[in-house]
């Protein structure tokens, strides 16, 4: 578990760093500084940005979740 512990620490500092971002975007009177629009706005200039994002995303699932050599128990999740 403790070396899990900077892990844990690392996610838990993205969720609220996402939160203090997105509720500041939603104060803000034009409401145009949120994630969404920035990706929208991304897409729109860029838009093969939206499909390597989505293999990046599809990259660590399957990272994640496939039955790999290295999984200790086989069953995905490692």
């Amino acid at each position: 578990m403790m070396l899990d512990l900077p892990w844990i620490l690392w996610l838990l500092a993205i969720i609220l760093s996402f939160w203090a971002l997105e509720y500041f975007a939603f104060r803000y009177p034009s409401r145009e500084n949120t994630l969404s629009h920035a990706v929208s706005s991304m897409g729109a200039k860029f838009p093969l940005s939206i499909a390597i994002f989505g293999m990046v995303i599809g990259i660590l699932l399957a990272h994640w979740f496939w039955p790999w050599g290295a999984n200790p128990l086989g069953l995905g999740a490692g």
